[in-house]
C-alpha cells in the first residue's frame, strides 16, 4: 500500500468515488473525544482509572450500537448506561441531564470542514462520479450534510445504517457500479476500507488522527486486480484522480 501508486491507466476514464463524510470531509470524532473526557472527569471514579472507565464505555457503546444504531442518541445512552454501571450512588434525573448535556454539546457544534475539502471535491466532481456515503441516523447526518454545503458536489447521497460488505454490494447494484472503476474513500478501516475491499471494490484510505477507536482494524489486502491507496490527506486525491 502506498500513496505513490500510479493510476495513469484509470485517469483515462471516469471513476466512481464513494466518499465517507465524518472524519473524511469534516471533523467529527474529536468532539466525541472531548465529551468523553468531560464525562470521565465528571464521573471521577475512585477505583477505576480513566483508561479503565474508557474500556467500559467502549463495551457499552458496542451494545448501544446494536440497540440504537450510530449517532448522538446512541452515544447519550452509552454515557448514561456507563455511569449507571460504575457509579456508587444512585443516578438522579439531574445527573442524567448533565450526562446527556455532554452529547448535546456535540449536536450544537458547527460543521468544521477538513483542509482543502471543497476545492478537492470541486476538482473531482468535474472528472468523476461522486456519491456521498455515510452511516448513522438519517436526520443527524442529513443535517450535517446540509450545514456543510458540500451536497452540490455529489450525484447522490446515501445514509446507511451500517457499512458492511452487503451494504457495499447493495449500493454497487443500485447504481450499477463497475468494481474495477469504483473506489471507497474514507478514514475507517472497519467501515470504509475493509468491507468495500471485501465487496470487490477499490479503496482509498485517508487516515485521521482521531478515528473512533471502534473503527480501528488492521487494513486488509485488496482482492486480485483491485487496488488500495493510502494518502496522507484528502487533497492528495487530486494527484491520483
Amino acid at each position: 500500500m502506498s500513496d505513490s501508486m500510479s493510476l495513469s491507466s484509470h485517469n483515462l476514464a471516469a471513476q466512481t468515488l464513494l466518499i465517507d463524510a465524518d472524519d473524511t470531509l469534516w471533523e467529527n470524532n474529536i468532539y466525541f473525544e472531548r465529551a468523553i473526557a468531560q464525562f470521565i472527569s465528571f464521573l471521577d471514579h475512585q477505583e477505576h482509572s480513566p483508561e479503565q472507565v474508557r474500556g467500559v464505555l467502549n463495551d457499552v457503546e458496542r451494545d448501544c450500537i446494536v440497540r440504537h444504531g450510530y449517532g448522538l442518541h446512541s452515544f447519550s445512552h452509552a454515557l448514561v448506561d456507563t455511569f449507571e454501571r460504575l457509579a456508587v450512588e444512585p443516578v438522579t434525573p439531574a445527573v442524567h441531564e448533565t450526562i446527556r448535556g455532554f452529547a448535546n454539546i456535540i449536536a450544537e457544534h458547527p460543521v468544521e470542514l477538513l483542509p482543502d475539502v471543497p476545492a478537492t471535491l470541486d476538482y473531482l466532481a468535474g472528472r468523476h462520479r461522486l456519491i456521498l456515503m455515510t452511516k448513522g441516523a438519517v436526520a443527524e447526518q442529513s443535517g450535517k450534510i446540509e450545514r456543510s454545503g458540500l451536497a452540490r458536489f455529489f450525484e447522490s447521497v446515501e445514509i446507511v445504517a451500517e457499512k458492511d460488505t452487503d451494504t457495499y454490494r447493495s449500493i454497487s447494484a443500485k447504481y450499477d457500479l463497475k468494481p474495477q472503476s469504483t473506489w471507497m474513500v474514507g478514514n475507517s478501516p472497519r467501515s470504509d476500507i475493509n468491507p468495500s475491499l471485501a465487496a470487490d471494490l477499490n479503496a482509498v484510505f485517508v487516515p485521521h488522527d482521531s478515528t473512533w477507536i471502534l473503527e480501528h482494524e488492521e487494513v486488509r489486502a485488496p482482492r486480485p486486480n483491485r487496488q488500495i491507496l493510502v494518502l496522507d490527506k484528502f487533497s492528495t486525491l487530486r494527484s491520483h484522480f
